[in-house]
């Protein structure tokens, strides 16, 4: 069973539906061989602006190689303030109409960031949306089986995700039995991008990722791809921003607490 992992771009159906540790649970396949490829981006939506549509199209060219199952969003999906409602033509011009690659007619599975909470959240969640186009998903948290690894879907706003979401998270990371152990949010907890480290999530998500063996934690929030290893565990911290508007050089610090800097 093989994983492969490209950052903005990760390689590692739809069913649904149950709860678990009350998270909704989604069911993807993995191929008949085992493997499984995913790409990862975030911070994307400006209508093809920005390098988004160079983007987009470089992402299809790597999904036809892959042979991607399915793609993840970290957030940010709609700069820069979100949906104004399920009507806003802003999902077509953002999503429907820029990622129109064979490869990428797949399930997307995404979070809300920061700049989508500017708007109508609730909007983005909507099946509405998923009936102007049927890859879309999106919710505040679930989880994605996909047989070889689970994959958490975490609420973007830390105070929030640490309110409501962590005992839930808890749980369902504790019971899971998966090969591989996948968190994905829209902040960061080690960057040393534009935003940093994200404290509240370093002090109250990180153990808990730590003690149930998490392979993974990805993010987007800092608008560039990093690989940082944590010194005290297997967690490799992946920051997948780069969807559109990406910065380059734009480093807040060269060392970061407990973390290789990898990328």
């Amino acid at each position: 069973m093989d994983l492969c992992l490209v950052l903005m771009i990760t390689s590692f159906g739809l069913g649904m539906v149950s709860t678990h540790a009350e998270l909704q649970r989604f069911e993807q396949p993995a191929k008949t061989d085992g493997k499984l490829s995913f790409l990862v981006l975030g911070d994307w939506g400006r209508r093809g602006d920005f390098n988004q549509s160079e983007v987009a199209h470089q992402m299809g060219r790597i999904g036809e190689k892959l042979d991607v199952d399915f793609v993840v969003s970290t957030g940010d999906n709609f700069y820069d303030d979100g949906l104004t409602g399920e009507q806003d033509k802003a999902f077509e011009e953002s999503f429907t109409q820029i990622y129109t690659a064979k490869s990428l007619q797949k399930q997307w599975y995404s979070v809300l960031g920061n700049h989508d909470y500017r708007g109508n959240a609730e909007a983005q969640l909507s099946l509405h949306l998923r009936k102007i186009d049927s890859r879309w998903l999106c919710l505040r948290s679930f989880i994605v089986n996909a047989e070889l690894a689970e994959i958490f879907f975490a609420l973007a706003n830390p105070r929030a995700y640490i309110a409501n979401l962590i005992k839930d998270l808890k749980m369902a990371l504790r019971e899971s039995s998966a090969k591989w152990k996948i968190v994905v949010g829209h902040h960061s907890i080690r960057s040393i991008g534009h935003h940093g480290d994200t404290k509240e999530l370093v002090s109250k998500l990180l153990p808990i990722l730590k003690d149930n063996n998490v392979d993974f934690y990805m993010n987007g929030h800092d608008h560039c791809l990093e690989h940082i290893s944590d010194t005290e565990s297997p967690i490799q911290f992946l920051t997948s921003g780069a969807g559109s508007k990406a910065w380059r050089g734009d480093i807040k610090e060269q060392k970061t607490e407990g973390a290789e800097i990898l990328l």
